[in-house]
């Protein structure tokens, strides 16, 4: 019997994945970075993003590359970072066009939890980082397990994916156009937030295409403190 790594309906929908060779090549490799290395984010956390947001209750999809690669960042999720900690840059930037879309002034924390638990599946295509290499897990198999859970998603249907920057924009071949929405920009990274993120639109544009979609459109105002 496979050990349950996701406790909803994803550890079903990624089965196949978890019970292929790729995946026990990753877990090798994982054990051994775990063991060896400073790995982000922590072990239990590396399926947060899953656990938060069931496969039956995604309605959006946020995608980033890998997770934070400084202490304490991580929590698992695109974006988001711990209570506490700093706010990242493209967080920052994140939270300014926020602001200048919706109106909604920016909170002093990254724990985009509150996003999560409305259907936003905050999806990283790496689910793991060396502390201080920025994708150093890149090709050693989470794509192929991403890539399954953005397939299923499509191929359910009624989603709208958010794909900031090149690497994300790259997913859209996956996404089937005739069921599902995508909304596209440059990253919200300081290198390229000004190339076309900032006045991109993303919050509400994708509440219009739920709405259109007959979906209830996101609340995507955080709440002042972060939610345990």
């Amino acid at each position: 019997m496979m050990k349950t790594l996701i406790h909803n309906d994803w550890q079903t929908v990624l089965a196949p994945v978890f019970a292929g060779p790729e995946y026990a090549r990753l877990h090798q490799f994982l054990k051994q970075e775990y063991q060896t290395q400073t790995v982000y984010p922590e072990m239990h956390h590396i399926f947060q993003a899953f656990e938060w947001t069931p496969f039956d209750q995604v309605k959006v999809v946020i995608f980033g590359q890998d997770p934070y690669h400084g202490p304490n960042q991580a929590v698992g999720a695109s974006f988001a970072v711990a209570p506490g900690v700093p706010l990242p840059p493209s967080l920052q930037n994140i939270y300014k066009e926020l602001q200048d879309d919706l109106g909604y002034p920016p909170v002093s924390h990254g724990y985009l939890k509150s996003w999560a638990q409305q259907g936003v599946l905050l999806l990283n295509a790496v689910l793991t980082v060396r502390a201080g290499q920025a994708n150093s897990h890149r090709g050693q198999g989470w794509e192929t397990l991403t890539d399954a859970a953005i397939a299923a998603l499509s191929d359910r249907g009624g989603v709208v994916f958010i794909l900031w920057g090149s690497s994300a924009r790259a997913k859209k071949q996956l996404i089937d156009l005739g069921k599902n929405a995508v909304v596209e920009s440059p990253h919200p990274s300081p290198l390229s937030a000004y190339r076309g993120f900032f006045g991109s639109r993303p919050f509400s544009r994708t509440n219009a295409l739920l709405a259109k979609m007959g979906e209830t459109p996101i609340n995507w105002q955080l709440p002042a403190q972060p939610e345990a």
